[in-house]
């Protein structure tokens, strides 16, 4: 059982840099998104260093299994890949704590990430922040993480609607991010997938533009992903978003 993916990002149109990182590594069945925050070079900084922890970590421990003595404490409760991602994040996050010891320009730096490890039909989805994952099954769109932002917190009780919280000034406040501070809680997920289902990982340039219909329409189109993602990153420059923007998106094959 294999999956196909293809990615696009963009700088938006009121940015001159993109602070977005991703990897894509089908060899490893993983991939990754990271938002960048801080300003100038610190974010591109950040969500570089989350990026390369993660894909590190995961492509160090490619062979460990849950009996053998892991580099980090192994939380026997969680799968070997959630394990896995969850340290990779971390380590990404350390990796932040160095930059910034050793550049003072680099305080405040910080990044939403949210990363997939696929094994067969089984993913473990990670992430901190609102960076999203999608699953597009039978034409229909679910969102797979919950943002760790301001916003959603209002959602959760019933403070903001889906509507008021696009709009609101705070919407970009994050509660939760890699920052190199110490103790970082990684959210991890068991997701089971079936032949013809995509998923999307996206920065929030991307839904912070278009709505859950408009996203749906678009995975939910024949042809080729990389036009896919196109149309994503299209779309959100069309919906003149203001923000980095990027996608990925992948298919799991039926052979």
């Amino acid at each position: 059982m294999g999956v196909s993916s293809a990615s696009a990002t963009d700088t938006g149109l009121r940015r001159s840099t993109n602070e977005d990182r991703f990897s894509v590594r089908e060899d490893l069945g993983l991939f990754v998104v990271a938002d960048g925050m801080g300003g100038h070079a610190a974010g591109e900084v950040a969500s570089q260093a989350a990026v390369e922890g993660i894909v590190a970590f995961v492509e160090a421990t490619v062979a460990m299994s849950a009996d053998q003595t892991w580099p980090i404490p192994f939380d026997p409760e969680q799968s070997v890949n959630a394990n896995r991602l969850r340290a990779g994040f971390r380590m990404g996050n350390r990796q932040l704590a160095s930059q910034i010891a050793s550049a003072s320009e680099l305080k405040g730096m910080a990044t939403t990430a949210v990363a997939v490890l696929i094994d067969g039909l089984a993913a473990t989805l990670a992430h901190v922040g609102d960076s999203r994952a999608y699953r597009m099954r039978d034409g229909q769109l679910e969102r797979l993480t919950r943002d760790h932002s301001w916003v959603e917190e209002q959602i959760r009780v019933g403070v903001l609607s889906e509507s008021a919280a696009r709009q609101h000034p705070w919407r970009n406040i994050v509660t939760r991010a890699l920052s190199g501070t110490e103790e970082l809680e990684v959210d991890t997920q068991e997701v089971q997938l079936k032949p013809g289902d995509r998923l999307l990982l996206c920065s929030d340039g991307v839904f912070t533009v278009l709505n859950d219909d408009q996203i749906s329409d678009v995975l939910g189109r024949d042809g080729d992903l990389n036009a896919l993602c196109q149309a994503l990153i299209q779309g959100a420059n069309d919906g003149g978003g203001p923000d980095n923007v990027t996608a990925v998106v992948l298919e799991v094959d039926a052979g």
